[in-house]
């Protein structure tokens, strides 16, 4: 899977000055809550401290920003998991993918994904899954993904 990342963009690891265009985003999809710079600053640091047993980073944001403007256009996580079965496989998890809602429409989220999905075999993944709402499965399907199960969740808030 080879990802083209369209001229005027380019895509990096999240870091601190990403605080704001990642709200921003990431508000297009869910709710971001209060967060201070402090918080989000913490949180990276958590994220860069949780290592796979090879030494590679457990969670890995990125995003996509505008060349002239750094601005966030896009982000999306590949978490890895280790698990018991599979050998003591590698699972990606992919999660929170945003377009943030002034770069819509042209094809950002599909480079997101390819992306993602390109780091988690990188890492070993054998295989990556995600989970999303049934009025996004065409979009993902264009992205190579497939039906496999169904979701179940229980929230506390």
């Amino acid at each position: 899977m080879t990802t083209i990342i369209p001229d005027g963009f380019t895509v990096r690891r999240i870091d601190s000055r990403d605080f704001d265009g990642a709200k921003v985003a990431l508000a297009g999809l869910t709710t971001v809550g209060e967060i201070s710079q402090e918080d989000f600053n913490s949180i990276l640091g958590y994220w860069d401290s949780v290592l796979l047993p090879n030494g590679k980073q457990a969670y890995n944001t990125f995003v996509i920003t505008a060349k002239e403007t750094e601005k966030v256009a896009a982000i999306g996580t590949v978490f890895v998991e280790k698990k018991i079965i599979h050998n003591g496989g590698l699972v990606g998890h992919i999660e929170d993918i945003a377009v943030n809602s002034d770069f819509r429409g042209q094809k950002l989220g599909k480079v997101l994904i390819n992306y993602l999905s390109s780091i988690g075999k990188q890492l070993g993944c054998y295989k990556i899954i995600l989970d999303c709402d049934e009025k996004n499965v065409g979009f993902y399907e264009k992205c190579d993904y497939n039906k496999a199960g169904i979701e179940m969740q229980i929230r506390y808030q």
